[in-house]
């Protein structure tokens, strides 16, 4: 498997079938004398930045403790947990049991909901 091909930037499906979002990181560990090995897959605004920047990740993140957006550092799902990869990757998660979704919902109540028509 192609894992960046294949899992990287693809849309994240919960046990439910509810979209968590993209993938927007793979970490891997490594240990001595082992191949590496797939720990996680990462969700966050600050993850999707740090491919982007790593300077402009700190800056996103800074400013989203400052404005007061309680989950600034991405959410790491388990390989573990990954039940299948298609044209979604699929993990054994509920959505609304994660903080995967923290941005969008601060967004939503601080910002879109103040836009005239946007609540």
């Amino acid at each position: 498997m192609d894992v960046i091909r294949d899992v990287l930037d693809n849309q994240l499906i919960d046990r439910n079938q509810r979209k968590i979002g993209k993938v927007d990181g793979i970490v891997m560990e490594l240990c001595d004398r082992e191949p590496p090995r797939l720990a996680y897959i990462e969700v966050g605004v600050t993850t999707l930045t740090k491919r982007l920047n790593p300077r402009l990740a700190g800056l996103i993140a800074a400013i989203a403790n400052k404005w007061g957006a309680k989950q600034s550092e991405p959410f790491r799902i388990p390989w573990s947990k990954v039940r299948d990869i298609g044209i979604d990757v699929e993990v054994d998660v509920e959505v609304e049991a994660t903080p995967a979704l923290s941005y969008e919902k601060w967004l939503r109540d601080h910002i879109i909901a103040r836009i005239p028509g946007g609540g």
